[in-house]
């Protein structure tokens, strides 16, 4: 059995020279909820690629990220580290460049590899193509970096976002699929809503009509009964997640097709998947390339009277996090973890897939060296979002442990405590029960040490 210990290079690729290390792709989606994949039990969505990536190899059942927004989440995946300590804390903030050298990319490139990013870079609004050695992003230029999900093509024909990507994921593999280890970052738009007031999901033209015939299960905290349990800070339309929801899903005509169209536009990533691994199949490099599939964050589809993410809910934090690899040891292949996995985690785990020693600065964990017991696990993580403010996004910070969940509105003395085994749709605050009084004491005392420990 491979060792995949942080602390030295233990690596199943420890000892060989870098042409005989794995290539490595990292795909994120935008705003990709855990359980929008058939995989994870969705009788609806339709996955079947990211299905196969997920039974051959790891499919880790407790992914969450610790900040769930997209800029700061990213920064995290890039860095391996909290937003207190990378400091990523908007959407127009860069990385420096030393900041930017210890991120698992230049790591990569710093130890021979071919550097690829695909896509929404989403860190900044000045990217770094100059660091990588292939770069195609779907940005605009300026302050606003939100790709449009529509453009033209180079023969002047519209073409989705999504579709972009998958070909420009085509055309790199054909240029240095086989001219030695790569590390391509790809990063979809898809399914995070196009911006606007309100907001709307642009769906491929093929895909438009999919899941016509479904009817969208309407969530149980979406009713007015759990709703008007919400703090008048949440409660309010001036949070943004009240005022998305009415635009999105305040009907329950709206409600159905935008869950549809959420839908859609997972299908259509799925679909990209597929055929990028056929492509590694026709190189005759699938054996030796490692897939590590993630969501930048979640997704609230109504839950509590809400969209979009931000809060610690379980629909906002947790997220699919696969590892696809032939070079697994074999009782990993096809596994399905309980361990609690961080987005913070990633950049380790990618590092211990090459062989590399992380910097002392990374504060995830190598997640293989988790599985084979020679990295300790984690009973609980710190969760932190700051970006705006009340009233539009409260701030909120908290402690999520294997049984409880407790999260603190700072800006409003507000608490709340979910025993999330027993509830996990969070239906019930524990702040005034006493019985939970030892367990609300030990947690306001973990997040200090956490909050600490995250710096």
């Amino acid at each position: 059995m491979a060792l995949w210990g942080l602390g030295s290079v233990t690596g199943l690729y420890a000892q060989k020279p870098v042409s005989g290390r794995p290539n490595i792709i990292v795909v994120v989606t935008d705003d990709h909820r855990w359980d929008a994949l058939g995989v994870a039990g969705n009788p609806i969505v339709k996955t079947p690629h990211l299905d196969s990536l997920a039974n051959r190899g790891i499919n880790f059942r407790n992914a969450y990220v610790t900040t769930s927004i997209c800029a700061v989440s990213r920064a995290s995946i890039l860095t391996g580290q909290y937003l207190s300590r990378h400091g990523i804390n908007n959407f127009v903030k860069n990385f420096s460049p030393q900041a930017f050298s210890q991120t698992y990319p230049m790591l990569l490139k710093a130890a021979g590899y071919t550097t690829a990013f695909i896509g929404k870079f989403g860190v900044g609004n000045s990217p770094p193509a100059e660091y990588f050695d292939y770069w195609m992003s779907t940005e605009p230029e300026g302050n606003d970096r939100q790709p449009p999900y529509v453009t033209l093509d180079a023969n002047g024909k519209e073409i989705h976002d999504t579709d972009t990507i998958g070909r420009a994921i085509r055309k790199f593999l054909g240029q240095y699929g086989t001219s030695g280890p790569f590390c391509l970052s790809v990063s979809f738009k898809a399914p995070h809503e196009l911006d606007g007031d309100p907001p709307t999901y642009v769906v491929q033209d093929r895909y438009k009509h999919r899941y016509r015939e479904e009817v969208m299960p309407a969530p149980r905290t979406a009713s007015n009964k759990y709703v008007e349990r919400l703090p008048p800070f949440l409660r309010s339309e001036a949070n943004i997640g009240r005022k998305r929801w009415e635009g999105l899903l305040g009907t329950p005509a709206l409600f159905q097709e935008n869950v549809k169209n959420y839908y859609r536009l997972i299908t259509g990533v799925d679909e990209v998947i597929g055929s990028m691994v056929a492509t590694l199949r026709q190189l005759g490099i699938a054996d030796q390339t490692a897939i590590v599939f993630l969501g930048d964050n979640g997704m609230l589809l109504g839950e509590h009277g809400l969209e979009g993410k931000w809060y610690g809910y379980e629909e906002s934090i947790r997220i699919p996090l696969l590892i696809d690899y032939a070079g697994l040891p074999s009782d990993l292949r096809g596994s399905k973890p309980e361990i609690m996995a961080l987005n913070i985690d990633v950049a380790p785990t990618i590092l211990a897939l090459a062989g590399l020693d992380p910097p002392g600065t990374l504060q995830g964990h190598n997640l293989l060296g988790v599985l084979e017991g020679v990295v300790p696990d984690r009973d609980d993580f710190f969760y932190q979002h700051y970006f705006m403010g009340s009233p539009k996004i409260p701030q909120v910070e908290g402690v999520v442990s294997r049984r409880f969940k407790y999260m603190n509105f700072m800006e409003h003395g507000y608490e709340e405590l979910f025993d999330i085994n027993r509830d996990p749709r969070e239906t019930t605050n524990l702040i005034d029960r006493r019985k939970y009084r030892h367990e609300l004491d030990a947690l306001r005392e973990r997040l200090v040490e956490l909050k600490k420990a995250a710096r």
